[in-house]
């Protein structure tokens, strides 16, 4: 028995070698392909000539290689990395402009960002950035925020305790023992599992890449549990972990902050998502120089080059297959009228569930494996977001380049458990969670765009059920009922915020509420969700995670984005780079590492 273990994990690890190393496709990453830095495009027509280019037939490229469904980054980082190697690609959206949750819309002279936060992990050596800059050919810019990046607020004004969340992999714990002293071992322990559980994501690329046998074999040997102590702590909630390090419930409530943006409270959340996101903060927070519509901007270019397109208000309403059950194209609506765009290849940013219940045949979306995968996954939670316009400048109202995280009390996981099993006019009078952010303080352009304005972006969760009676109403005009629910969610919003800014009040020229059909309408969220399919601990089991990857159970049918790996911008992007993995049979994600180490050191050479 002994000899056949170690006949077959010698095997294993030969073959693994093999796998990692022994790539065979075309390499999007061989080159660097920065170019020379181009004057920043400021003029609304003009970009929108890239970025809402409308869907008509004449306008589809010939001899497709893959079609996209959803250009969202998950989408349209997929399209690069196939157009990189001279794959002609169709990218379709179903909104009017291209992004998803990259796009900004215009209100009132008032350019807001609907998704793009901050984004972490872009110091210039690492394979993170490196991939950013390819995805751009180095037309991209980041600007860093401010340091402290975030600002946990806990408590009701009258007993309101603020806690400085600074970057730095010294800084970051050297701050929280300031704010707590007699806490260092509860801190230097929490770093401690934060950096062992974040660096063991690795796991979650083996398992998707590996073929489903060698796959299933690490998951029911348990030697995916033993590779990485990512799956370790992926199985132990964010609240169980933290309780265990201290019993100062403001420290546990610091601990835990960030989890909004994940959408799940501490005692549903694994801890190894959310070491995910508190070592993706380490070494900084940045934000798109020009604004978070400069993604997909200077994206679609590349794809445009390689013989492909982008093309908005193009919902697909369902995808295309033959007798053999494989896909061969997709239908597009086109007002009453269905238009047939034919390609070898279709891949899905709409999301596991959209892709599965909406866009199969019945009889596909019956088959046992199609619902293996839907009966793991459930839908995330609803988001709620609110854009102020206002009338002043940064410095006028005290606005900077950070965020603030304002929670009632420290109580997190009680808080928002009764927020979201209250009914909804109690919720709109008692929000307990709210992010905050100004986008115009965050980009150094915003004043010469847009002179004595600025802007707040605010997030918070909501319940799906509470706004879906009106679903099936006109997007701008959903009855009375409905605006006077959202004015119940601006009144409370707006209270909380100007305790925070008082030199808000008087100047606020702009508001106004998405709901969670908001998100369906505009980003083809199911249920209002903003971070996918749900990312509590059952997300981050082996299996699941061996089972949910880029190949679907349909030949020529694959998933891209956050549903193939984790939610948020990084997170889809990871997903984009499984799925061109699969694709182009390469280990992508090992690519982008090689080129920033190639970069680095040719850096440093030229520094000598």
């Amino acid at each position: 028995m002994l000899f056949s273990v170690v006949i077959i994990s010698v095997a294993l690890v030969v073959f693994l070698f093999k796998y990692f190393t022994g790539n065979q496709g075309p390499n999007p990453f061989g080159v660097d392909t920065r170019e020379p830095l181009k004057p920043l495009v400021t003029d609304e027509k003009e970009k929108n000539k890239v970025l809402k280019q409308g869907f008509l037939a004449s306008k589809v490229p010939e001899n497709l290689d893959a079609i996209v469904i959803g250009s969202g980054i998950g989408g349209l980082g997929l399209a690069v990395l196939l157009a990189k190697v001279g794959k002609r690609v169709l990218v379709l959206e179903q909104h009017d402009r291209a992004g998803g949750c990259c796009h900004t819309f215009t209100e009132k002279g008032f350019e807001f960002d609907v998704g793009i936060h901050y984004i972490g992990d872009l110091l210039e050596h690492k394979p993170f950035r490196c991939f950013l800059d390819q995805l751009t050919n180095g037309q991209l810019q980041w600007v860093p925020l401010e340091n402290p990046f975030d600002k946990v607020v806990l408590g009701p004004p009258e007993n309101r305790r603020v806690y400085p969340i600074y970057s730095g992999r010294d800084r970051f714990p050297e701050e929280l023992k300031k704010c707590f002293p007699g806490e260092e071992k509860a801190i230097d322990k929490y770093m401690e599992l934060v950096k062992k559980a974040g660096r063991g994501v690795w796991i979650l690329a083996m398992l998707k890449l590996l073929p489903m046998p060698l796959a299933k074999f690490l998951v029911y040997t348990g030697l995916a549990n033993r590779l990485s102590p990512f799956f370790k702590y992926a199985s132990r909630s964010l609240t169980e972990v933290v309780n265990e390090l201290t019993d100062n419930k403001d420290l546990r409530a610091v601990f835990s902050y960030i989890f909004g943006t994940y959408g799940n409270i501490p005692k549903d959340a694994s801890f190894s998502m959310h070491s995910l996101l508190v070592c993706h903060y380490l070494h900084g927070a940045w934000y798109p120089k020009g604004g978070a519509s400069e993604i997909a901007y200077h994206m679609i270019p590349i794809i445009k080059k390689a013989g492909g397109a982008v093309l908005v208000r193009a919902p697909v309403n369902r995808i295309l297959f033959n007798e053999a059950r494989e896909a061969y194209g997709v239908s597009v609506m086109k007002g009453q009228e269905e238009v047939h765009v034919h390609a070898p290849m279709v891949i899905s940013d709409a999301g596991l569930f959209n892709t599965y219940q909406q866009l199969l045949p019945k009889e596909l979306q019956a088959l046992p494996a199609v619902q293996t995968q839907l009966g793991m996954m459930k839908n995330g939670v609803g988001g709620l977001s609110m854009f102020l316009g206002l009338n002043g400048t940064k410095e006028e109202l005290d606005l900077k380049a950070d965020n603030y995280w304002i929670f009632t009390e420290n109580n997190l996981d009680e808080l928002v458990e009764s927020y979201m099993n209250g009914n909804r006019e109690e919720a709109a009078r008692s929000i307990p969670l709210l992010f905050v952010a100004s986008p115009s303080a965050k980009d150094p352009t915003w004043e010469k765009r847009q002179p004595g304005k600025s802007t707040l972006s605010l997030v918070t969760i909501a319940k799906y059920e509470w706004f879906e009676e009106w679903k099936d109403g006109k997007v701008n005009n959903r009855g009375t009922d409905y605006k006077e629910l959202k004015e119940t969610f601006i009144n409370t919003i707006v209270d909380t915020v100007v305790q925070i800014y008082p030199n808000l009040k008087d100047r606020i020229e702009y508001v106004d509420v998405g709901t969670p059909i908001t998100n369906t309408h505009y980003i083809a969220a199911p249920r209002g969700e903003i971070y996918g399919c749900d990312h509590g601990t059952a997300r981050f089991s082996p299996n699941l995670n061996a089972t949910i990857r880029p190949q679907t159970p349909l030949k020529n049918l694959y998933l891209t984005g956050q549903d193939v790996f984790v939610c948020g911008f990084a997170g889809a992007l990871a997903g984009a780079l499984t799925c061109g993995s699969v694709i182009l049979n390469r280990n992508l994600h090992l690519d982008t590492i090689a080129l920033a180490k190639s970069l680095n050191n040719s850096k440093h050479k030229k520094k000598l």
